[in-house]
């Protein structure tokens, strides 16, 4: 959480547990040759887009970023690198939240401690799932428990079933998990919006939050007291996404529902995509080159030029939108 007490969106931080507003899990950018190492000249790029975009948080190996094929060194100095360059922009106290994969509640621990020493401000922590048939109701909630008793900075919990082998984190266990004090907010890519209620119902935003896990129902999670979004469109459309959150917060409600549907045909073109669409259309209409838009191996390429077509259609009708916000 940052230092200061008024964050760069304007909001109190002492009414979040997790700072509000737009995050973006940002993209991993590869070498391409054998090794596929860290592309460190794009990925500095993308970051100063990013950061110099008003987001008001940046998320380091999420899903988008490709976590599960990351070293620790790696995450390491990908937080280094943005914390670097948010200190260039002015941005020192941007919020940095690292995801991570796990096997065993050790080393998701060992993981938040090497995150803190990076400048990490919070981890998002998915549910260990190699053993997904014994993690019951029970064992997911001491899983949690146990990890932010250890953990020296807040933890988000990541709810995505698609990729822990269908584990999911219900309204019963959030409502238990949030009453931990390092538990500061559930990302929800279960596209739950009444889990996002009952969270509401149940806790203040200094408290505990629901933050959405797309940015196609933003302003559904934020009409029953969500707080913002963790969304791979702000990959390409920052502003975009800041705008929509800032004219539903300003009351403008009539525009920000306009935009809404604009943004959930972009969504969908990210979705259908997968992470290598996302990629590859990133890389394209941001002028990166594309020798190092592939994800690690061994993820496909995404090199069907009929799908390229489809998700440059899907997404350019937010083109004009992002230019006119520069």
């Amino acid at each position: 959480m940052p230092s200061n007490e008024t964050l760069s969106n304007g909001c109190d931080s002492t009414r979040y547990s997790f700072p509000p507003g737009i995050h973006v899990p940002s993209l991993t950018f590869f070498k391409n040759n054998t090794q596929q190492e860290i592309d460190w000249d794009v990925q500095e790029t993308h970051f100063d887009f990013l950061i110099s975009s008003g987001l008001h948080g940046i998320v380091i190996a999420g899903t988008n970023g490709e976590a599960a094929t990351l070293t620790s060194t790696e995450k390491t100095q990908l937080v280094q690198k943005c914390r670097k360059a948010a200190e260039t922009l002015d941005r020192g106290e941007l919020p940095i939240t690292i995801g991570g994969v796990a096997g065993c509640t050790r080393d998701t621990i060992q993981q938040t401690i090497e995150a803190k020493e990076a400048g990490a401000t919070a981890y998002l922590a998915l549910i260990p799932s190699y053993f997904h048939f014994a993690m019951d109701q029970a064992a997911i909630i001491a899983y949690f428990q146990e990890l932010a008793d250890a953990s020296p900075i807040p933890i988000v919990i990541y709810n995505f079933p698609g990729v822990v082998a269908g584990l999911d984190v219900n309204s019963e266990m959030l409502d238990i998990l949030g009453k931990h004090p390092n538990i500061a907010a559930v990302k929800l890519t279960c596209g739950g919006i009444a889990k996002v209620s009952r969270i509401s119902a149940s806790f203040k935003t200094s408290q505990f939050c629901a933050l959405a896990g797309q940015s196609d129902w933003l302003i559904p999670a934020l009409s029953v007291g969500g707080t913002g979004c963790i969304t791979g469109v702000a990959n390409l459309f920052p502003r975009t996404c800041v705008e929509l959150f800032s004219l539903y917060q300003s009351g403008k409600i009539a525009e920000a529902q306009a935009l809404q549907i604009k943004l959930s045909v972009a969504e969908w073109g990210f979705g259908k995509g997968g992470i290598n669409g996302t990629k590859w259309v990133v890389a394209k209409k941001r002028g990166y080159p594309e020798t190092s838009a592939h994800c690690r191996r061994p993820y496909p390429r995404y090199s069907s030029e009929e799908r390229r077509k489809w998700v440059v259609n899907q997404v350019s009708g937010l083109d004009f939108v992002e230019a006119s916000l520069v």
